[in-house]
């Protein structure tokens, strides 16, 4: 039985990664012809135009690879999971779609939400929601919720994750990695469980990341452009989809989720729209400081996202969890302070001044 199910994942990786080279190398091919090319801003930084087309291989390999795992010989035990896979397609689909337009023809923000909350919508309508939790402290289950706080408490959750990721994309390869370790987790975790089929689905989504990586490392040769909004959607749903494994999705992720929170209060205080992106990220306070080169930054991004992330899989103690999770807010909020302070100092002359009065 395990040799078939090995095999079974061995088969939906080289497929998901076979795929994801081939429409990387397409997506890079027609990105130009579309239009769909990031150029230099005030927000990026890169050299010449670069294709932005990312999310067709990510969504196409990914979507392509997990419908044809539905026919290998691997045990379903949930009786939802046809559903719920019915969702997880419908919602990315369409976050795909509003993305692509997205790409071509910078959507504004409330368009990107309405698109955000359709897919999110879908996803709670095919049973991709948030029953219940355990409280970290003593340990009980909390729910079952009444319909609405689940339908709102599911739908701040995807979106958050939406947005967390889709505001990670800001260094080569930094989006990609994260959430490559988040689903390798994730895979860990539904097989620790026994659920064989639902973990089939990290690993179409590790075969599709790995290759659209080789293209995306700095430095990159095609962005992801909304294909990050498209990740952030999978990985929200797939912490949901055959239990909820919200602590170590929040360990993973806590670092981006810290960043997310503190440049949308940032902005609120001075008067902008929370979810428009600048430079105020860690990520470019970081590079713009001259602190550390890309990829040394994003590997020791990687390398503190793994770290806690694994935390969530070395035991069940949910007390010890939430400890984790605290020492990591802990160190976040002062690593946040001391990039602020030296972006402040590296700033130009002018701009401190202005700051000071």
């Amino acid at each position: 039985m395990m040799t078939s199910y090995w095999l079974s994942v061995g088969l939906t990786f080289g497929m998901a990664l076979a795929l994801s080279l081939m429409l990387t190398w397409l997506a890079r091919r027609l990105a130009p012809a579309l239009g769909i090319l990031a150029k230099p801003d005030s927000r990026r930084k890169h050299h010449g135009a670069i294709p932005k087309l990312g999310a067709l291989p990510l969504w196409g390999a990914f979507m392509l690879t997990i419908l044809m795992a539905q026919s290998l010989p691997v045990e379903r035990a949930d009786p939802n999971e046809a559903i719920r896979l019915l969702g997880l397609l419908l919602g990315g689909t369409l976050i795909f779609v509003v993305g692509l337009l997205d790409d071509k023809f910078d959507l504004p923000p409330s368009a990107q939400l309405i698109g955000q909350l359709a897919a999110a919508s879908i996803a709670i309508a095919c049973l991709i929601f948030i029953e219940r939790f355990n409280n970290p402290i003593t340990g009980e289950t909390v729910g079952a919720f009444p319909y609405v706080v689940t339908v709102i408490i599911s739908l701040f959750w995807l979106l958050l994750m939406m947005n967390t990721v889709n505001f990670l994309d800001g260094v080569d390869g930094l989006a990609g990695g994260v959430n490559l370790i988040a689903a390798g987790l994730l895979f860990l975790h539904t097989l620790r469980e026994n659920q064989l089929s639902v973990s089939l689905l990290p690993v179409a989504l590790i075969g599709t990341l790995i290759g659209f990586l080789i293209f995306n490392w700095h430095p990159a040769r095609i962005f992801m452009g909304s294909g990050a909004v498209y990740l952030g959607y999978v990985i929200g749903a797939l912490s949901i989809i055959g239990g909820a494994k919200m602590a170590t999705i929040l360990l993973v992720m806590g670092l981006p989720l810290l960043d997310l929170a503190w440049q949308a209060a940032r902005r609120a205080l001075e008067g902008k729209n929370p979810m428009v992106g600048d430079r105020g990220h860690l990520h470019f306070r970081v590079l713009d400081a001259g602190l550390l080169s890309p990829r040394a930054f994003t590997l020791i991004y990687y390398a503190f996202c793994a770290t806690f992330g694994a935390l969530a899989l070395m035991t069940t103690s949910r007390q010890f969890k939430l400890i984790a999770l605290l020492v990591l807010f802990g160190i976040a909020f002062v690593g946040f302070m001391l990039v602020a302070r030296r972006s402040r100092l590296n700033a130009p002359e002018p701009e401190r001044q202005i700051e000071q009065h």
